[in-house]
């Protein structure tokens, strides 16, 4: 059976474990107004989904 020699030190681990972070959410532009909006929701800027006013957006 095979064993290690020596012991994987911490900055070896790291290294190779340094493509295991999860990525961030995905985010695509409104058709309508452009802003980052998340896929299938209703934009937070303009309240479209689907070309389709479904929330009254508040202007601040």
């Amino acid at each position: 059976m095979a064993v290690p020699k020596r012991r994987t030190s911490k900055s070896r681990k790291r290294l190779r474990r340094g493509h295991h972070s999860a990525a961030g959410p995905r985010t695509q532009a409104c058709p309508r107004c452009g802003s980052p909006k998340l896929s299938h929701r209703v934009c937070d800027s303009c309240g479209y989904y689907r070309g389709k006013k479904q929330v009254e957006v508040e202007d601040v």
